[in-house]
């Protein structure tokens, strides 16, 4: 053979196998421009592991953000939950509140925060994985099948695991905005562990403004609830102060079926604000909407009457009107 022959077909070889070792592609549209932009997988991707590698068990729970399934590792053999995301609008690429979850879990460990290990893909934009540490139930399940309520005792052992969480991210300048039973975990240890940061926030100024309509109507703060867009971290505290009384009434604290409902079942809870325990209540945008009802006491100690007073103590200071005292 000719050393032009050679040459020709030694590049037809190359040729095949640039062909062969060249990475797929994904159209995506941008979110700016509205147009279509062509990027290899490996740039979405990097070396994420295929889905194939796990084995899908059964399906553990269904939500707004995706649905999670119990899942095997079929190398390490090792249970894990995988939680699929959910696809809104494929051209538009991954849904921005699983992008700022997978950004926000990638940064954080923590022993009360849920762990993201890795992300597993398959084919395609509409099967990606994220793959977590495998927690047997949440508090809201745990809570459905208890014949009688939690003692002070175990509550103070869940309350502290969950403050130790939400200190670790406060720390870091993010809020989670959606903290209630069913998105606190619980592994067969009984280790809390804070989950689904969809709704997260990571703040670098503390006013910086964000939309008041987060965090689920019973765990809502009151100044979400008044229309604040300067969220702290206090929304997370109010928060947590209604799974703590939750845990202790065996049923919902604050259960209102609208805004209005809400803020009257708060007024019952804890009195009535004014702006001389609340300064700048009065300049809420929507406080306007609401005629509230006058009760100037609160019914913590009625609604709690087993409670020791360190209880009752830590209970009006997670529930203080003013944010910047809660």
């Amino acid at each position: 053979m000719s050393s032009s022959g050679a040459n020709n077909s030694t590049n037809n070889n190359n040729n095949n196998n640039n062909n062969n070792n060249e990475d797929t592609k994904t159209t995506i549209y941008s979110m700016l421009t509205d147009q279509p932009i062509t990027i290899p997988d490996s740039c979405l991707f990097g070396t994420c592991r295929p889905v194939s590698e796990f084995e899908k068990l059964n399906c553990i729970g269904k939500g707004t953000y995706g649905v999670v399934y119990r899942g095997r590792d079929k190398i390490s053999q090792e249970i894990v939950a995988l939680k699929k995301v959910r696809m809104e609008n494929e051209q538009w690429g991954l849904p921005i509140s699983s992008m700022r979850e997978i950004n926000l879990l990638l940064n954080l460990r923590h022993e009360n925060i849920v762990e993201l290990r890795e992300i597993a893909v398959g084919k395609s934009l509409r099967s990606i994985f994220l793959v977590m540490t495998y927690c047997e139930q949440d508090l809201a399940s745990l809570l459905d099948h208890m014949s009688q309520p939690f003692t002070e005792a175990q509550v103070k052992c869940i309350a502290l695991q969950l403050f130790r969480g939400l200190n670790y991210v406060h720390k870091r300048f993010i809020v989670h905005r959606d903290i209630k039973v069913s998105n606190l975990l619980l592994t067969d240890c009984g280790c809390l562990k804070i989950a689904d940061f969809g709704l997260a926030r990571q703040f670098t100024l503390p006013n910086g403004t964000m939309t008041p309509m987060v965090v689920t109507l019973w765990y809502r703060a009151p100044e979400l609830l008044f229309g604040s867009k300067y969220q702290t971290t206090a929304i997370d505290i109010w928060s947590a102060g209604c799974v703590l009384g939750e845990l202790l009434c065996h049923r919902p604290l604050l259960p209102g079926r609208s805004e209005i409902q809400q803020i009257d079942l708060i007024i019952d809870m804890f009195g009535t604000p004014t702006e001389k325990i609340w300064p700048g209540l009065n300049d809420l945008p929507s406080l306007k909407n609401f005629t509230l009802r006058q009760q100037p006491y609160n019914n913590v100690k009625q609604t709690f009457p087993w409670l020791s007073n360190a209880g009752l103590r830590l209970i009006n200071f997670m529930f203080m009107y003013d944010p910047s005292k809660r």
